[in-house]
């Protein structure tokens, strides 16, 4: 789900019952891992837990607790066994029925705002959920206990820094405890789309159910949607060369305007900046030779241009309506960031390696 925090704030300001899904440990071949998390509520769902008859049974066990106001409940559900599916494995769902106010959600909608990452812990079992919510350097709310709360901050901070992974742990103290506990992050995926124009409006909607930040840019405020995704910032200005200095390291840049011109000052600037995950410029094989020719002649080196993609879009992947070069584009897009992704995993895997050898 995109933003699991707002969507179950919504409900509760509404004073809307709902029930909290969470995939809280996973073992073998199952759909979604641990941290994964839906919305049931007696009219709709948000998200999804990874579709067929796990989902369709959590479902019906949420809305069970939702009619009986139960409390919040751990599920073991083999996928195979009991649910007739050909994966093999076994999850556990944490069921959190939420009938009032929460302060724990006032305070990771604080902090989502404020893009720190934090670990939420919460016993599996009890007449209600009692939430610890863990930063680099905060605690807040309890678990009930003292020792419990220390035990569960240690585990947090662990995790924090990188080791270990969400899931279902037994805490020691005075008497034990099992907790699902879990990393949230901050979404890391920025997009920063210039134009506004048919593919951009195409591109956006692709993105709308993507957990990312999409910051939109366009000199024309008449060129954007009345209606605007919630994971998307508007930006109506007329020096969008500024965008690109604002935007984070690590962005992925789209540029598409109406303008050629324009076009080409923006890849000046991006390609100067040079820290981007991928930079994607509509056009053609000769709008990019003309490019190349005209910024390599404002300095830019060969291998610099080399980092633009240009034409933009997945092969093998036709088609000239906008939807179509949109889904090309995103798809490229989280093609790109997958393979960043597994990189980072190989890297820290090859470092936790080293260190254990010196260990």
């Amino acid at each position: 789900m995109k933003n699991w925090v707002a969507k179950l704030s919504s409900h509760v300001g509404a004073r809307r019952p709902a029930v909290l899904v969470s995939v809280a440990s996973a073992k073998g071949s199952v759909p979604r891992r641990p941290g994964t998390r839906m919305i049931v509520t007696a009219e709709g769902i948000d998200g999804t837990i990874g579709g067929g008859h796990l989902e369709h049974k959590a479902i019906a066990i949420a809305r069970d607790l939702l009619a009986a106001r139960g409390p919040l409940a751990l599920h073991r559900i083999p996928l195979a066994a009991s649910l007739g599916q050909c994966c093999g494995g076994v999850a556990q769902l944490l069921f959190e029925p939420m009938h009032g106010d929460a302060k724990w959600l006032e305070t990771l909608t604080a902090l989502r705002a404020e893009a720190t990452t934090c670990a939420l812990v919460v016993p599996v079992h009890g007449e209600s959920a009692r939430h610890l919510i863990v930063t680099a350097d905060d605690v807040q709310g309890t678990l009930g206990a003292a020792d419990h709360d220390a035990a569960a901050t240690t585990l947090a901070r662990r995790l924090l820094t990188g080791e270990g992974t969400s899931g279902i742990v037994t805490l020691a103290g005075a008497s034990t405890v099992e907790v699902f506990i879990d990393l949230l992050r901050p979404p890391d995926f920025s997009v920063v789309l210039f134009g506004a124009g048919h593919v951009g409006r195409a591109v956006v909607r692709t993105f709308a159910d993507i957990d990312c930040r999409v910051t939109w840019v366009d000199a024309r405020d008449d060129a954007f949607p009345p209606s605007i995704p919630d994971n998307v910032e508007v930006v109506i200005t007329d020096t969008p060369e500024a965008e690109v200095a604002a935007s984070p390291p690590g962005a992925y840049f789209l540029v598409m305007t109406h303008s050629h011109p324009l076009d080409e000052a923006l890849c000046d600037c991006i390609l100067r900046r040079g820290d981007f995950a991928y930079f994607g410029l509509i056009g053609s094989a000769s709008k990019r030779r003309q490019f190349e020719k005209r910024l390599e002649a404002r300095g830019l080196s060969k291998d610099r241009l080399a980092t633009m993609t240009c034409p933009i879009g997945i092969e093998g992947i036709t088609g000239k309506e906008p939807e179509v070069i949109a889904i090309a584009v995103a798809a490229e897009v989280l093609r790109v960031r997958s393979r960043g992704r597994e990189a980072l995993d190989r890297h820290a895997a090859t470092d936790t390696t080293k260190d254990r050898r010196c260990a």
